[in-house]
């Protein structure tokens, strides 16, 4: 499996509050054909509810239903994000400008 401890959730508002951690670490985004996008951040929980408020991105647009996370220190967290998007090889990542793959979230 591709994230470590690999529990797919949905992604929904009710979801991301009762399983994602407000805690350091990598987590996708997912639809029923593809990885959608892959990121990291300070905070899990909070980067996933900024994803589900999105509207008319390449991220929204690609109807993400389900989410996975991993729970990485913030100085091994880069390194394993990269690993993952050389692996999942999701489409939004594909897309984005380099600066905004590379920003964190808090």
């Amino acid at each position: 499996m591709p994230f470590d401890h690999y529990v797919a959730s949905i992604f929904s508002d009710l979801a991301i509050r009762r399983f994602a951690p407000d805690s350091s670490g990598i987590y996708g985004l997912s639809n029923a054909k593809e990885w959608v996008f892959v990121g990291q951040a300070d905070n899990i929980k909070a980067a996933l509810l900024a994803h589900l408020q999105e509207t008319d991105t390449p991220i929204s647009e690609r109807v993400p239903t389900g989410f996975a996370y991993e729970l990485c220190a913030s100085g091994s967290r880069h390194a394993r994000f990269e690993r993952m998007i050389l692996e999942l090889e999701p489409i939004c990542n594909r897309r984005m400008p380099l600066g905004r793959l590379n920003r964190r979230i808090s």
